[in-house]
C-alpha cells in the first residue's frame, strides 16, 4: 500500500510540474529533463509512469474534463449555459492543469489531441440549449448544435486574448460582455431579463486571480 501512495504521489507530482511547463511554454518548447526535475523525480520516475512527452501531454489533457463537475447546473437550462463558460474562466484562472490542458489543445503540437474536451463541451451546451428552445428561453429558428460551437469557438478566442492583453486578469468582464452580445440573438427579447450575462453569483464567489 505504501508502494502504490508513493507512485500515486509521483505521478501526481509529474503532472502538476508537466501542467506549469506546457502552460509556460507549450508543447514544443517543454522538455522532460525541465518536468522531472520540476518535480523533484528522477528520470527513471518519470519514465516508470509514462513513456514520452506525447503521453504525458495527453495525461494532462485528460485532465481538462473534471472543470465541469465543479459549476452548479441545477439553474435554468440557458443559465446554466451561460454559468459553464464562467465555470471554465473560474478553472482557467485557479487551475494551472486546465490552462496548460487548454494550451495543448489549441497549439494542436502532438498527434493524439483531437479536441475531445472541447467537443464534450459543446456537445453538453447543445443539450441544454435544446432544452431551452423546449421552453422558449432558445430562438426556435436556431440550430443548437451549430449555435453551441460558436459559443465554444467564441470562449476560446475571448480567453486567448484575455491571456495575451491581461494575463487573463479581466477574464470575468470579458466572459460577461460576451454573453451582453450573444444573449439577444439566441433568446426572445420577452425571456431575455431572466438570464445573467455574468453568470450566476456562485460562480465567481471563490475567484482568486493569480
Amino acid at each position: 500500500m505504501a508502494r502504490q501512495q508513493r507512485a500515486e504521489e509521483s505521478r501526481r507530482r509529474l503532472l502538476t510540474a508537466a501542467a506549469e511547463v506546457f502552460d509556460e511554454r507549450g508543447f514544443a518548447l517543454a522538455t522532460l529533463t525541465e518536468i522531472h526535475n520540476r518535480a523533484g523525480l528522477t528520470k527513471g520516475a518519470l519514465y516508470f509512469h509514462f513513456s514520452s512527452k506525447e503521453e504525458l501531454a495527453e495525461a494532462v489533457v485528460e485532465e481538462e474534463a473534471t472543470w465541469y463537475q465543479e459549476v452548479d447546473v441545477s439553474g435554468p437550462p440557458m443559465q446554466v449555459v451561460i454559468d459553464l463558460s464562467h465555470g471554465f474562466a473560474r478553472a482557467l484562472l485557479q487551475d494551472v492543469r486546465i490552462r496548460a490542458s487548454t494550451r495543448l489543445v489549441l497549439e494542436n503540437t502532438y498527434t493524439q489531441t483531437d479536441g475531445a474536451s472541447h467537443r464534450a463541451w459543446a456537445e453538453r451546451l447543445a443539450e441544454l440549449m435544446a432544452l431551452a428552445q423546449a421552453t422558449g428561453d432558445f430562438r426556435p429558428e436556431l440550430d443548437p448544435g451549430a449555435v453551441s460551437e460558436l459559443i465554444v469557438g467564441s470562449f476560446l478566442g475571448v480567453q486567448t486574448l484575455a491571456q495575451l492583453f491581461t494575463r487573463r486578469a479581466d477574464l470575468e468582464a470579458r466572459v460577461t460582455l460576451l454573453w451582453q452580445a450573444l444573449l439577444p440573438g439566441l433568446v426572445p427579447a420577452s425571456r431575455l431579463a431572466r438570464f445573467a450575462p455574468g453568470g450566476s453569483p456562485r460562480v465567481w464567489a471563490s475567484v482568486e486571480v493569480e
